[in-house]
């Protein structure tokens, strides 16, 4: 458990203090931006054997947003829902990530970045409060949920960058 403590406290850094709706909205271009120009082949290149390639990073992030909707809206509908976890390594086997063009993951990423935005902006505090139960981080709601997910943006990024040997 503590791997899993050390995640989520760095998930949270990366968005203390900021907006995470603005940081939420501003990754797909920041992403898109990463990878414009770069070989397909070094898109596709795994940094180790058991390390996912950007590419495979990017797949993971446009089906990691796809949950993160259902999850919104699920505990919107339904407040205290379980939401279970996924296993995102089976999720990539499954899914055959290596195989997903980049623009095509950055495109499913993009769309449904947009509906989330667009569904977020319209919440009353209430739906704001609304929550459920993860079944890996215990309770929470569509408030931390949002900056959770501004925070794993974020952490993909970096992990991206130092692929890419563009660390800031």
């Amino acid at each position: 458990m503590p791997d899993a403590l050390n995640y989520q406290s760095r998930l949270l850094e990366y968005s203390s203090g900021q907006d995470p709706i603005a940081m939420q909205g501003e990754m797909p271009g920041l992403l898109a931006e990463l990878v414009a120009g770069v070989p397909f082949e070094k898109l596709a290149a795994r940094p180790a054997p058991a390390k996912w390639a950007i590419s495979e990073i990017l797949a993971h992030l446009a089906e990691d947003e796809l949950t993160t909707s259902w999850r919104y809206r699920q505990m919107i509908e339904s407040p205290g829902i379980a939401l279970p976890g996924f296993d995102q390594d089976l999720w990539a086997r499954l899914g055959d990530y290596k195989t997903w063009a980049p623009e095509d993951s950055l495109g499913m990423f993009r769309l449904l970045r947009e509906a989330n935005l667009r569904m977020l902006a319209r919440l009353t505090p209430e739906e704001w409060d609304a929550h459920g139960v993860h079944g890996e981080r215990g309770p929470m709601t569509v408030r931390t949920l949002c900056r959770h997910m501004a925070g794993h943006d974020r952490n993909h990024l970096e992990q991206i960058r130092r692929i890419l040997g563009k660390t800031e």
